[in-house]
């Protein structure tokens, strides 16, 4: 198992870097840039955005920025001041929190070396910015999963036993219907019936607004979990109760159960012990992609309810142009998408030891 497990992550070293200069490439070549999104001024002059392009590292080819973002700019000369003349490594000292003062210039160290480099509009260094967003991601997609993927394979175990029931039936037409609409429409139509027609529950956001920009325990503010929670979990429902209800027709005619049923088991344990275990396997496949969501971030559900996750902060950076949180959270999602599959491969080895990862 651990030969596996560090073979398989050292395979995933070449597909990170391939995601990153791929990403890269698309970013810089969309329209626009950091300038035109941070300093909306038709007033400016050609030297002036030129001047503001050096400062922030955009007027190099994607290449050289992407070089310098991998491996920082403490070993190699640039322009920093729009000049056309190759400068020091250092930066030229900013205002970076808006008191009149410039900071202390600083160098890149470089993703290599752990530094993601700042913000271009939190003005913050990146990995600050997104350990904050963390623990509200974590919080909606984990309690998302666990309820979606009880619920779900719970509805298609009983959808399988009750099979061509009314049970059946119904939660098979539910599952189609919640598949089919869209998170965002759904969404909105919950926030427009619960928070603005019966005035239930908040419309958006974690919890309270505070003077210290903090929120008590989720079991204090469970009101402003149960919408977004509930639009993240629909789809998990559905996708689950219909897989393990395929899954366990499969399996109710294995010769194994009729054996189970002829020693005179109760129904309960032919059905749980022994028929769901093998009908669990390929449920294993879906654990991948639900993993990278819980993670990485439902950035439509985040951004409708204002949760301020990773997904919403994604969002933010891709309107705002903000080239490093960008950056940041690719890799982000690509280290979970590797994660959440390799867990996948693990998970088959323990539902079925008749699989062997070696």
């Amino acid at each position: 198992m651990i030969r596996y497990i560090t073979r398989r992550l050292i395979q995933s070293i070449p597909v990170v870097f391939g995601i990153t200069i791929l990403s890269y490439l698309l970013m810089t070549a969309a329209p626009g840039g950091p300038v035109n999104a941070l300093y909306f001024n038709p007033r400016l002059s050609a030297a002036e955005r030129q001047a503001l392009g050096a400062r922030l590292g955009v007027n190099d080819p994607w290449y050289i920025q992407y070089l310098r973002w991998l491996t920082g700019d403490d070993w190699m000369r640039r322009d920093t001041d729009g000049d056309g003349v190759a400068d020091t490594s250092i930066l030229i000292p900013l205002d970076v929190d808006g008191d009149g003062i410039p900071e202390p210039p600083g160098e890149k160290r470089g993703v290599l070396r752990g530094d993601f480099g700042t913000s271009f509009t939190a003005r913050r260094p990146v990995l600050d910015v997104l350990i904050e967003r963390l623990p509200a991601t974590l919080e909606l997609g984990v309690s998302s999963l666990i309820i979606g993927t009880t619920i779900g394979i719970v509805i298609g175990i009983v959808a399988a036993v009750r099979h061509r029931g009314w049970f059946d039936n119904l939660t098979r037409v539910l599952a189609v219907v919640f598949d089919a609409i869209p998170v965002f429409w759904l969404g909105l139509m919950l926030i427009l019936f619960f928070g603005v027609t019966l005035d239930w529950l908040p419309l958006q956001g974690r919890c309270a607004v505070t003077m210290d920009d903090s929120c008590p325990p989720a079991y204090l503010r469970l009101q402003y979990m149960i919408l977004p929670t509930f639009v993240l979990s629909t789809g998990l429902i559905a996708g689950y109760s219909r897989f393990t209800r395929a899954s366990m027709l499969d399996v109710v005619g294995e010769d194994y159960i009729r054996t189970a049923k002829s020693k005179g088991l109760k129904d309960r344990a032919v059905w749980f012990r022994h028929a769901a275990r093998n009908a669990l396997i390929p449920i294993a496949t879906f654990l991948g992609p639900s993993l990278t969501g819980v993670l990485g971030g439902a950035v439509v559900t985040e951004t409708i309810f204002s949760w301020p996750g990773v997904g919403r902060t994604a969002i933010a950076a891709v309107t705002q142009r903000d080239y490093p949180v960008v950056m940041a959270v690719t890799i982000y999602a690509a280290l979970a998408t590797i994660f959440g599959y390799l867990i996948s491969d693990i998970l088959y080895g323990i539902i079925d030891p008749r699989i062997s990862l070696e």
